[in-house]
């Protein structure tokens, strides 16, 4: 029998606005059991500065002119970590922490991924064993670096016995999917899950639409949508963008089939195309305009890479909570949609549960990322291991 461990995985996403703690208890493989899920928000000095950086950062360059003040805030943001560590170590023992880190820049194409987060210091303050710096060993192997929680996705869908094929789409600041597929996919018998799992990235999430109620009105995003909901969607304007991204698609790697990994950072995108927009009309052209990313994609995938229509679609991350862009979804699919809450998965903590399950992983040296999510070269462990204490 394998030897179930305590994990504490601690996520900070694109929004920058704090830290989802989770610990679980698992295996590594196919035991998974919640023992906690807690939001810690970010003072203010440490949310400002992160997207005060964000916006200096804007090729490898930077990340050396920069340096200090990255040094400086990576500091702030550790011990910050270590605070959220030290609360919930009074209440829970575990092993391990899985440390994902904030990230400032992203990108696939150079194989440069930075996360701020000293993981020496982390262990040496909170007297754990630390595992960090998740993708690394990926982006040396071939890979984009991300998405890394396919591999969390596919143990999920399997707890939940859902019929294949099965999409999990995560609407965090950036979206992604990891599709699972049945036995009879392409009449090959891939019995072993992780044969049958495929993830990427597929365009924005939540980021232009915070992007335009931050830059627009005195909100951080679109509670439940209801501004987008009042306004009224551009089509003309809508048409062209769409177009855009298309052709964008079509220039890079990406194209024609539908290659199986690919990661985006937020400043992928960009939402000038709504410039001069009143607030609500431009939130509802935005919303429209990612719903219809995702919904072109999965009705593709039929189309493009010879795939059997999924059978249904469950959707975690912050953007579940947008019931506009999830009724405009669920209008433009063929198939049953159902948010991950309605499986006993608290959708605000899916990444913060995934890192846990990841630094179990790396610490037994099992593979995290796979050829069908990253593009590694073959299924490659990752993380770097800390015991500094």
């Amino acid at each position: 029998m394998s030897k179930n461990y305590y994990s504490l995985g601690l996520m900070s996403g694109t929004s920058g606005d704090g830290v989802d703690a989770s610990i679980i208890q698992s295996d590594g493989e196919n035991a998974y059991k919640v023992i906690l899920d807690k939001y810690f928000v970010y003072n203010k000095d440490i949310c400002k500065n992160i997207h005060k950086l964000k916006e200096k950062i804007n090729n490898p360059l930077d990340l050396i002119n920069f340096s200090k003040e990255t040094e400086s805030l990576e500091k702030k943001i550790t011990l910050f970590h270590a605070e959220v560590v030290d609360y919930v170590a009074k209440k829970f023992d575990f092993d391990f922490i899985g440390f994902h880190g904030q990230t400032i820049f992203h990108d696939s194409g150079k194989k440069i991924s930075r996360q701020l987060g000293n993981g020496k210091l982390l262990s040496y303050l909170s007297k754990k064993t630390v595992v960090y710096n998740f993708r690394e060993n990926d982006q040396k192997n071939g890979g984009e670096g991300a998405p890394l929680t396919p591999i969390f996705h596919a143990l999920l869908v399997e707890k939940f016995k859902t019929k294949l094929p099965t999409i999990v789409l995560n609407i965090g600041g950036i979206a992604n999917v990891t599709v699972i597929n049945d036995l009879a996919y392409r009449r090959r018998e891939r019995k072993n899950i992780l044969d049958r799992m495929n993830g990427l990235d597929i365009g924005p999430g939540n980021c232009l639409i915070d992007q335009w109620m931050k830059k627009n009105s005195k909100k951080n995003y679109d509670i439940d949508g209801s501004t987008a909901r009042s306004g009224k969607i551009n089509k003309i304007i809508l048409e062209k963008a769409l177009d855009n991204w298309q052709n964008k698609l079509e220039d890079s790697h990406w194209t024609n089939k539908i290659k199986w990994y690919r990661s985006y950072d937020i400043k992928d995108f960009d939402l000038s195309f709504v410039h001069g927009l009143s607030l609500k009309d431009g939130a509802a052209t935005l919303t429209e305009y990612t719903s219809e990313i995702y919904t072109n994609f999965i009705n593709n995938l039929v189309l493009d890479y010879d795939r059997p229509y999924p059978k249904k679609i469950i959707i975690c991350g912050g953007g579940r909570k947008n019931k506009f862009l999830i009724k405009s979804i669920a209008k433009k699919i063929k198939c049953s949609l159902d948010l991950i809450d309605k499986y006993g998965v608290n959708g605000d903590f899916v990444e913060s549960q995934a890192f846990a399950y990841l630094a179990i992983r790396s610490y037994l040296n099992l593979p995290i990322s796979f050829p069908g999510t990253t593009g590694v070269n073959r299924p490659c462990p990752g993380g770097t291991i800390i015991k500094n204490f």
